[in-house]
């Protein structure tokens, strides 16, 4: 009986310790999802969520900083570049204050693309939901709006597109 016990005991140790997940994975990486942060978009009331996404369109999630020069340079790129972009939703996050973001939209002028909304991360829900190191971070989606691939730094606005094309 105690043997039996004993065998039970390292055999339900032993499943339940290879059962842990890989804690060196985001919770973006191992869930796969859009984030259910909410976005407080430059009216200061209105909120954008991963409800209000377009069904069937893929997305891309930038996270910047209105003072980072690589952020700076991503942002001139992708609105050089919008036509490309066309089907594409992309949301673009910060944790600055809102004035920031207003400041950021309007020198951009990103408010005239539709396909392009930018809000504040009022949570701060995004850095330990994608555990990212630099900025810019990219986090692309497909249709599903499952994880295609993440990438933190500037990248090649045709590396960008390439993601989507897969």
């Amino acid at each position: 009986m105690k043997k039996s016990i004993l065998l039970f005991s390292f055999i339900a140790i032993s499943i339940f310790s290879f059962a842990q997940g890989d804690s060196t994975l985001s919770p973006s990486a191992r869930f796969g999802l859009f984030p259910q942060a909410k976005f407080l978009l430059s009216d200061s009331v209105t909120f954008f969520s991963k409800d209000d996404l377009k069904k069937n369109k893929p997305a891309m999630m930038m996270v910047f900083n209105p003072d980072c020069e690589h952020c700076q340079h991503e942002t001139t790129e992708i609105t050089m570049n919008i036509e490309k972009f066309k089907g594409i939703q992309i949301v673009m996050s910060s944790m600055v204050t809102i004035s920031e973001i207003k400041a950021f939209i309007e020198k951009y002028q990103l408010s005239k693309y539709d396909n392009i909304t930018v809000g504040k991360d009022v949570g701060y829900f995004l850095p330990a939901y994608y555990q990212f190191h630099n900025l810019p971070f990219l986090a692309f989606y497909d249709k599903k709006h499952k994880l295609i691939s993440e990438f933190s730094g500037s990248l090649p606005i045709e590396k960008v597109l390439k993601v989507f094309e897969k």
